[in-house]
């Protein structure tokens, strides 16, 4: 956290100054409180999600209110300045990504997103497009932290020595991440800032008890250049909820209880004296330290309007959701053990060099399983819980990401990018270069029902070369996607998609044209070239468009 002088308060916009209109995209477990406040601030614009149930729901809480199962409808929507995202993590790297690109501000929940190097990316394409990128770190709009801050930089708690945090509870438990990544960023968050600095040496350890490859409890050490250590304890197998930041001082102590309803921050004088060289406490009574009692949700709402229509850097911008990340994903590093017991060590190795023959190499992670009797390229790499099904090939230098199926039988070929939850059935055939989103999906049966068997039915798919399937979007079978083909975040695909066409919506249909780069084109001739890399194209017909070679 930088120490620039940034203040924020709750505040009020004045009703003279235009109100930015937010879009909240995701709206469930989190989200509905997002739609609460933009809606008590007169901001909501619309709310995107993909469940009609949860829509209906909405709609009738909020009368009059927008709502749209289509991200790209909010996205070519001029009227709406923002977005606030509130989907699974492992989306929020694509969908902030198209929210700049469109010319979107954008508030996320955290974490950023789940990979450094493409948070690195998110925020120098902020930067290079003029957005604000805010990650929702709650704790820095709790007044009681803030004030803690300032009786920190005033001097108030003496050098401080030690910082700990508890954040403890039963449930919410979760399956697509693991405590670490559900609980701590907060925590390591607001240490950052209360410290202004990065730790120098990381620690880690934890336990999987309701499933052997998910992290339940985690302690983690940070060790800072000045001295500071801090821990930070996380679990959501806890009797009761508990919720503590505790800093200590060489002068004061100062406690901050989330959980408390009355006195959130005290301060204790405790005071060390030594005597005969020995150490004695002198224990003082607990100072309770007035705060605002305003709802940190309600101020950081508030806090991203500010800086969508004054174009302020947020309290927590994407740098510093990028400096949290970082963290935490060495916190996971940590976590994961650098040794095997030999006999499961080698069999992984056994397995891996086995399947993927004499002299192919890929790496996957303890956790994927793959079947024999596949083939997978080398320099391919799969990544946690992911299962590759007999029958299967999988081309060279793909990356499979986190909670992917593969096959039985499925096709895939070189340098294909397949990201979180997604699955490729038995029937699909994705060629070279292909873009798989998260959380995307594919079908293989038209007209599938429990009772009857259908699996000699199956409609095969195919996904030409170059081709990228945005987030979220469904890709029903028999049909054929063209080379270089986009297809945009939420779209329901029911028809074949012409090469480099550009489709959204549902059902799906061609709004434009994409340059194998992936920049939009602007056709209005017969042909066009594109503006970034200057290859040339032309219609042929009406509905198709086709590359020139470099002689024409």
């Amino acid at each position: 956290m930088r120490k620039d002088g940034t203040t924020m308060n709750a505040g009020t916009i004045h009703k003279e100054q235009a109100i930015p209109r937010v879009a909240v995209v995701g709206s469930g477990y989190w989200g509905k409180n997002l739609v609460r406040n933009f809606h008590d601030l007169q901001a909501l614009a619309a709310i995107c999600d993909r469940d009609g149930d949860t829509l209906r729901a909405l709609s009738e809480q909020y009368p009059g209110c927008r709502t749209v199962t289509s991200y790209v409808e909010i996205l070519r929507d001029d009227t709406i300045q923002a977005v606030a995202i509130a989907t699974p993590a492992e989306s929020h790297g694509d969908l902030i990504r198209e929210a700049l690109l469109a010319g979107k501000d954008v508030c996320v929940e955290k974490p950023l997103c789940l990979s450094v190097p493409v948070g690195e990316a998110l925020v120098a394409l902020a930067r290079e497009k003029g957005r604000v990128l805010m990650v929702g770190h709650l704790l820095w709009y709790h007044p009681a932290v803030l004030k803690l801050q300032a009786l920190i930089d005033s001097g108030e708690l003496g050098r401080i020595q030690y910082i700990y945090s508890n954040r403890l509870n039963l449930g919410k438990i979760r399956r697509e991440e693991n405590i670490l990544w559900s609980f701590a960023p907060h925590d390591i968050s607001v240490i950052l800032g209360l410290l202004g600095e990065m730790p120098e040496l990381v620690q880690a350890q934890g336990g999987n008890y309701l499933h052997q490859r998910i992290a339940d409890v985690t302690v983690s050490l940070l060790s800072f250049p000045s001295g500071v250590k801090a821990h930070i304890f996380v679990s959501w197998l806890h009797p009761f909820k508990e919720q503590k930041l505790i800093v200590v001082g060489d002068r004061k102590m100062a406690v901050f209880d989330d959980v408390e309803k009355k006195d959130k921050l005290l301060l204790y004088p405790h005071s060390i004296e030594w005597k005969h060289q020995i150490p004695l406490a002198n224990k003082a009574s607990a100072e309770p330290v007035p705060v605002d009692s305003s709802e940190p949700l309600r101020n950081e709402c508030l806090h991203f309007l500010d800086c969508v229509r004054t174009r302020r850097r947020p309290r927590t911008d994407g740098e510093e959701g990028l400096r949290v990340l970082t963290v935490v994903q060495r916190c996971q590093e940590a976590l994961e053990p650098t040794t095997q017991p030999p006999s499961t060590a080698q069999a992984h190795a056994s397995r891996a060099l086995d399947q993927a023959g004499p002299g192919r190499v890929y790496d996957a992670h303890e956790s994927a399983y793959i079947d024999e009797g596949v083939e997978i390229g080398e320099g391919t790499s799969i990544w946690h819980f992911s299962h590759v099904l007999r029958g299967s090939r999988i081309g060279k230098h793909c990356k499979i990401g986190q909670n992917v199926v593969v096959g039985p039988n499925g096709t895939i070929g070189n340098g294909v990018k397949i990201q979180n939850n997604v699955s490729v059935y038995e029937g699909v055939t994705l060629e070279d270069s292909v873009f798989c989103g998260p959380s995307m999906v594919f079908t293989n049966v038209i007209n599938p029902r429990s009772e009857v068997p259908r699996m000699r039915e199956l409609k095969p798919t195919l996904v030409k070369r170059g081709a990228t399937l945005g987030a979220n979007c469904t890709i029903l079978c028999g049909i054929t996607i063209g080379q270089y083909a986009f297809i945009g975040a939420g779209a329901v695909v029911t028809k074949n998609v012409p090469d480099y066409a550009l489709v959204v919506g549902s059902p799906a249909r061609v709004t434009g044209w994409m340059c194998e780069c992936g920049m939009k084109l602007t056709v209005k001739g017969k042909k066009t070239a594109c503006a970034s890399c200057g290859t040339q194209y032309q219609r042929v017909g009406r509905d198709q468009l086709q590359r020139l070679s470099p002689n024409k």
